[in-house]
């Protein structure tokens, strides 16, 4: 068989390998005929970013794109779009330079407009899917609704208000159905997680302070940004406020919005328009307190007793429907997981009220998010200072002006450990004026790092205390909770149980010994057989140097690195380094508390 030539390609006719499958960002916006402006604001709102080809080829100075992602964006109708308005920008310049001033406004009002929500349904064709990459668009959203109107940054006062409303209705959505799992104060601000639809979304949120606007920040490619989550965001609360059968967009008390209490109003909105049992089963009151009062005159009894009393209450009335919609309201019922019902009667019965120096819309929307009932120091407050249900009172001032007996005064921190823990806290170490326990993060696995804190064991036993668990005291081990004498003693277990047990220990005990005797007489016996013919052998084996399991380990290892590829061995590398820094962390701590705990003796 003959061999084929190989077919001759001159040099630059015809590219393979990453020259045919990329291009860099020059070459894109050449093919494109589009400005680099232009460009840049086409990839981010179509979701299109560079890529790291393995090679090269023109340089590490270049951003190189696909070739399929530029074709992609060559027929996208936007571009046509993003053209037109550039060509009618040209128009109201020139009609400007002429000073021409009333044909200048007469086209600024016919100026070509455009919509994302195309682009919304394309890089996102199913809901979780936007809830999955939600964690971004939360974050900028929340940050522009607390930064201030600049003009030379293009942040003018509707896209900060449109921030604001959209960040309050999800807050509200959040709040009201008791999705919110984790809150943790950091120096950048506040971190959130909630979860909705099994999906963990977790955003940060600015301190209410005066933001400083950095000039290294290129807030144009931020803005562009922002115009794709606001319509995202938009998307997502239309669908989560019809989940629960309130109509989006919310309509706000003309009040409470002019005293800017929005979050309060959009929570009173869905109280009163809600109809499904994933809220409070509570009537369509304009008050908290209606709410609370109707919290307490809940029916303190099992959820299934429950639901069979309403069931025999429902059945002889013979209403068209009434028994459907109680069916109804019970699998909406069954709905709720369990991280929810546990959310939802976290600060139950609990009254709260804000002073004026802690965080108010932080706790506004963290309190209600588990079942406790909110007010503050201002106009259209729901219930002022002295009301005498108040169960708590949030203060961050060491002095004030007047106590009131019935309640306990506390640091906003109670709160927030509170709800990471699950559990009520004892308010002792949060005392006004007293410095409080150290703020545990929620995202960070102690058991993981090697290292768990003295204020997170403590809270790891309230929690064991609160469900009724037994664990090991300070210094005790998991072995001395089987003797029954101590377990009787801490009053864990009956005296009964105790004998039981105590029976049926001596029982193996005895079985065990009888087998360790046994086992000693058949070794005894082979023993004297072999004791003449293995006595010059044993004396030989004796001689022989016992192997170091230590040098035995290290020559597996060292075996295993060398039938490794380059890329692998320096994987394992880093790896280790890491094991080793972290081992390093740790021991750093562990002496550091050592020397706090020998400085306070």
């Amino acid at each position: 068989m003959v061999a084929r030539k190989k077919h001759y390609r001159p040099p630059g006719k015809k590219k393979e390998g990453n020259a045919a499958r990329y291009v860099t960002r020059s070459q894109a916006i050449k093919q494109l005929q589009v400005t680099l402006g232009f460009f840049r604001r086409l990839s981010i709102l179509k979701g299109i970013f560079p890529r790291e080809p393995k090679k090269k080829f023109k340089g590490n100075n270049h951003t190189y794109y696909h070739v399929k992602d530029v074709a992609f964006l060559q027929h996208e109708p936007l571009l046509d779009k993003f053209r037109d308005i550039r060509a009618y920008q040209k128009k109201i310049k020139k009609a400007e330079a002429k000073k021409n001033a009333d044909l200048a406004t007469l086209l600024r009002t016919r100026e070509p407009t455009y919509k994302l929500d195309r682009l919304v349904r394309e890089r996102f064709p199913k809901f979780v899917d936007a809830l999955r990459d939600l964690d971004d668009c939360l974050t900028m959203v929340h940050l522009f609704a607390a930064l201030p109107a600049v003009e030379r940054a293009k942040i003018d006062v509707e896209l900060i208000h449109n921030c604001r409303r959209l960040s309050h209705e999800w807050q509200a959505y959040v709040s009201r159905t008791y999705k919110l799992r984790k809150v943790f104060i950091s120096v950048k601000g506040i971190y959130y997680q909630a979860e909705i639809e099994g999906q963990k979304i977790t955003w940060l949120t600015p301190h209410a302070m005066q933001q400083v606007l950095p000039d290294d920040v290129n807030f144009s490619v931020m803005l562009t940004f922002l115009e794709f989550y606001e319509t995202l965001l938009g998307f997502v609360n239309f669908r989560l406020y019809h989940s629960i059968n309130v109509k989006y967009p919310p309509i706000l008390d003309p009040q409470l919005e002019a005293l800017a209490s929005d979050l309060y109003a959009l929570s009173r909105y869905i109280v009163s328009n809600s109809r499904t049992s994933t809220l409070e089963p509570t009537a369509a009151s304009s008050s908290t307190s209606q709410q609370l009062e109707a919290q307490e005159k809940e029916v303190q009894a099992d959820e299934s007793e429950l639901r069979l009393a309403q069931l025999q209450h429902q059945l002889p009335s013979n209403e068209p429907g009434a028994l459907m919609h109680l069916m109804e309201n019970a699998e909406c019922e069954n709905e709720d997981d369990q991280d929810t019902k546990e959310c939802r009667r976290l600060f139950k019965n609990m009254k709260f009220f804000l002073g004026r120096e802690v965080p108010r819309e932080s706790l506004l929307f963290v309190i209600p998010a588990f079942g406790g009932v909110v007010s503050w120091d201002g106009e259209a407050a729901p219930y002022k200072e002295s009301d005498q249900s108040i169960t708590h009172q949030i203060v961050d001032r060491p002095t004030q002006g007047h106590k009131y007996l019935s309640r306990e005064y506390v640091q906003p921190q109670w709160i927030y450990d509170c709800i990471n823990a699950r559990i009520i806290l004892p308010t002792e170490a949060y005392m006004v004026g007293r410095i409080p326990p150290p703020h545990l993060s929620p995202f960070v696995d102690n058991d993981a790092e090697g290292y768990i804190p003295d204020y997170a064991e403590t809270i790891k036993r309230l929690q064991a205390a609160a469900k009724n668990e037994v664990l090991p005291m300070p210094g005790v081990g998991k072995e001395d909770l089987d003797d029954p004498q101590n377990l009787l003693v801490e009053g864990y277990i009956s005296r009964a149980e105790a004998n039981e047990v105590v029976k049926t220990k001596k029982k193996m005990a005895t079985l065990e010994k009888q087998y360790h005797e046994e086992l000693q007489r058949e070794l005894q016996g082979a023993v004297m057989k072999k004791s003449k013919q293995g006595s010059e052998e044993d004396a030989k084996a004796s001689e022989e140097s016992v192997p170091d399991p230590k040098q035995i380990a290290e020559d597996i290892d060292t075996m295993s690195k060398l039938g490794m590829s380059r890329k692998k061995r320096g994987l394992l590398e880093a790896i280790e380094k890491r094991k080793e820094r972290n081992t390093a962390r740790i021991s750093k701590l562990k002496e550091r508390k050592k020397k706090l705990k020998s400085s306070e003796n």
